[in-house]
């Protein structure tokens, strides 16, 4: 096969709506990893909110690949290490929990299976505990919880008050760590120069694999350093414009499976041919 790895955002791409694979996705998926070909599943999830879907296209059985945070963390999935992974500077924290307070929003952080915050009712709090499938976990201090290796924090709110603190925050801490928003209600703070390029990088030089070799698949602006990587970049049909121009292709929707359309006509067919 000329590729060797297929690299997956998934909400918006290898997922549906109902933030499941659908059979015809995972059929094809499962085909090609018996065929040798690798999977990485790329997202700003944390890493437990990744594992469902690792079982699912049973990961651990053909080594695949699990790259959260948007990139701060590489886990070899059939042996669990940790291949790569950074962290927030531990000085920071107090500034981004005194911020959310300012500007009126909450945050959060993740430990083991657990989402830590001061706000376990918060609606976006709840949004995204649900979405990766996570407990919640009420603390009294933020900052006290928070006495380990950080890989991301989240700050939450209503959009008006988000798109505020990404300005400010990059003003302010932005030579220092990297701000931005991953939805209208998100604001992702993790550690400066972190995207999914970059780690797929270090993946590729462990793997001893060149990025002709990889088609990365996506939908948002977080993928967008990932599809100009990739030897083959393709951007979801339900991706915005900006994303779809720096694209070599555009697939179908994630509603009308588009990973399934992309592995069929540049993975698939050059198999049975």
């Amino acid at each position: 096969m000329m590729y060797k790895l297929i690299v997956l955002d998934l909400d918006g791409t290898l997922t549906n709506a109902k933030k499941e694979i659908t059979l015809r996705t995972k059929q094809v998926l499962l085909r090609i990893q018996q065929k040798g070909m690798k999977i990485v599943l790329a997202s700003g999830r944390p890493t437990y909110g990744i594992i469902p879907l690792a079982e699912e296209l049973e990961l651990s059985k053909y080594g695949g690949f699990i790259l959260s945070y948007n990139g701060g963390k590489i886990v070899d999935y059939k042996t669990k290490k940790v291949l790569f992974e950074m962290i927030l500077p531990s000085d920071v924290i107090p500034h981004l929990y005194r911020a959310s307070k300012e500007y009126g929003t909450a945050i959060l952080s993740y430990k083991d299976k657990s989402i830590l915050t001061e706000h376990p009712e918060d609606k976006y709090v709840l949004i995204e505990a649900n979405l990766n499938k996570m407990n919640i976990e009420r603390v009294d201090s933020f900052t006290h919880a928070l006495n380990f290796p950080v890989t991301k924090c989240l700050m939450v709110g209503e959009s008006g008050k988000i798109a505020k603190a990404e300005k400010q925050l990059q003003e302010k801490l932005g030579n220092i760590m990297s701000v931005y928003r991953s939805e209208p209600f998100f604001l992702e703070l993790v550690p400066q120069s972190i995207d999914k390029a970059k780690s797929l990088e270090y993946l590729l030089n462990y793997l001893k694999i060149s990025r002709d070799e990889i088609i990365a698949c996506g939908d948002g602006y977080n993928d967008v350093s990932m599809i100009r990587f990739a030897g083959l970049g393709v951007a979801m049909a339900n991706a915005c414009d900006d994303v779809k121009a720096c694209a070599d292709y555009v697939t179908c929707s994630n509603e009308e499976d588009g990973v399934a359309h992309v592995v069929e006509k540049f993975v698939l067919k050059e198999i049975v041919a």
